[in-house]
């Protein structure tokens, strides 16, 4: 059985609120202790704790940098966008310095009479302050945060989700900017705090082993923010983007206040792998993460582990004919070319047709894609003139095939699961196989199979 994970985003999610919340799932804080500790970047420590929000217990993780990679989250502060920077005149905010919105921008405070911004452009921003600071900008391309993630000590898996999620990071960012993606450097996800997060969820997904990730919908606020280059709504171009090119459904709620930042909406589109939850599942474990913002509605993010129980349901569709003037040898080559074709089933039923005449009644079970190519093989091979089409709803068993190795040698197994447990279907060309290999009767064969087969799985 995969291990399914499913975030509840009804808060939105972050960086730090994903780890948090994985964390909280069980993942290996030494693991993940370990891992971080290899990376090839200095100025942060990181602290897990336990805090309470709304009355419930949770995880929190933070990422604690060093003066020179402090950063600031000024949401609150900006978040209708109405506290203006007036550079002709005094500031009329609570905070003296202008600042990028996210809490992962990179960057340093030296207290000077005045400070500029350095950027790639080197254009300069100037400020006057009553306690006068200055800030300056540490840009890293995708390629510097490639290298970072490939010479950390994490497993292939954990480099290739975290590498994902910065890619996709890369490339929202290059559309909201009009650059080739080569060109990107990052203001806000290049920092410090924004490595540390990505590559901790990438190491605590892969030490929880999950293989499935259902995000049916993400939650966002509304109003403005105050970023680096002015007043913007929310959601951002960089969260916009990511959403537009990866499928993510958003549901903008009455809330002022940005609850999905770029970091997590990255995350989810690197390791969704579905927007529909099972008609029914059962929760196995439940991880809460804290977030660091202070809503209307608390930053929580919720992840569980869950599993299927539904009975696996789909359409199937059901192609008829009546035919009373064809030979065997014609009905016979035209079942092998439809289960060729992909038809799922094939047979035939005696029946008899007006004035008595004996014939046959064709039934071909298929899925809708298939439907026009089996029904041009019948018109084709057959003397039919009419084909019946009826649309079926199916319940079927959750199964798949799995190679054994058994006392007679490797076969293939049809393992379907039932509320009991596991019933085994030797497939019938692995079954004949071993009848010929070792001379022995079939019902031996098969039996012997599904015996050894209760033994391994």
């Amino acid at each position: 059985m995969s291990k399914k994970l499913y975030l509840e985003c009804y808060a939105g999610i972050s960086g730090d609120m994903m780890v948090a919340s994985l964390l909280d799932l069980g993942a290996d804080k030494d693991v993940l202790e370990k891992a971080l500790k290899s990376l090839p970047i200095n100025g942060f420590d990181i602290k897990i704790s336990r805090v309470v929000k709304v009355g419930l217990d949770m995880c929190d993780f933070d990422v604690i940098l060093d003066n020179k990679h402090e950063n600031h989250d000024h949401d609150m502060e900006y978040l209708h966008g109405d506290r203006y920077h007036k550079h002709d005149r005094n500031h009329e905010h609570p905070h003296d310095h202008d600042h990028n919105h996210s809490h992962d921008h990179e960057h340093t405070h030296d207290h000077d009479h005045d400070h500029n911004h350095s950027h790639e452009n080197e254009h300069e921003h100037p400020h006057s302050h009553d306690h006068e600071h200055g800030h300056s900008h540490d840009h890293r391309g995708l390629p510097d945060i490639l290298d970072i993630i490939d010479r950390t000590e994490i497993t292939d898996n954990a480099k290739s989700i975290a590498v994902k999620t910065f890619e996709i990071i890369a490339r929202a960012e290059a559309k909201a900017h009009g650059l080739e993606i080569d060109k990107v450097h990052f203001h806000e996800v290049g920092a410090v705090d924004s490595i540390v997060d990505i590559v901790s969820v990438a190491v605590c997904l892969d030490n929880l082993a999950i293989e499935e990730v259902v995000v049916p919908v993400m939650y966002e606020g509304k109003g403005f923010v105050r970023c680096q280059h002015g007043v913007i709504p929310i959601p951002g171009p960089a969260v916009s983007n990511i959403a537009s090119e990866n499928g993510l459904a958003l549901h903008i709620m009455d809330v002022e206040g940005e609850f999905i930042t770029p970091t997590g909406a990255a995350i989810v589109a690197a390791i969704k792998t579905s927007d529909a939850l099972p008609r029914q599942f059962s929760i196995k474990k439940i991880g809460m993460g804290a977030g660091k913002r202070n809503y209307e509605r608390a930053s929580i993010l919720r992840a569980m582990l869950i599993e299927d129980e539904s009975k696996e349901k789909d359409i199937i569709y059901k192609l008829e004919s009546n035919i009373d003037d064809c030979t065997g040898e014609a009905l016979g080559y035209t079942m092998d070319k439809l289960f060729e074709a992909g038809a799922r089933d094939v047979n035939y039923m005696s029946v008899f047709m007006k004035k008595n005449r004996p014939a046959y009644q064709l039934n071909v079970i298929c899925k809708e894609e298939d439907i026009d190519k089996l029904e041009k093989i019948i018109f084709e091979e057959t003397t039919s003139i009419g084909i019946r089409r009826q649309k079926m709803e199916r319940s079927i068993l959750k199964r798949n095939i799995k190679t054994i190795n058994t006392s007679m040698g490797d076969v293939d197994v049809k393992v379907c699961e039932l509320d009991y447990g596991m019933r085994f279907y030797p497939e019938y060309s692995s079954v004949i196989e071993l009848c010929k290999k070792h001379n022995m009767p079939y019902q031996e064969v098969y039996n012997m199979i599904v015996r050894e087969a209760h033994g391994k799985l």
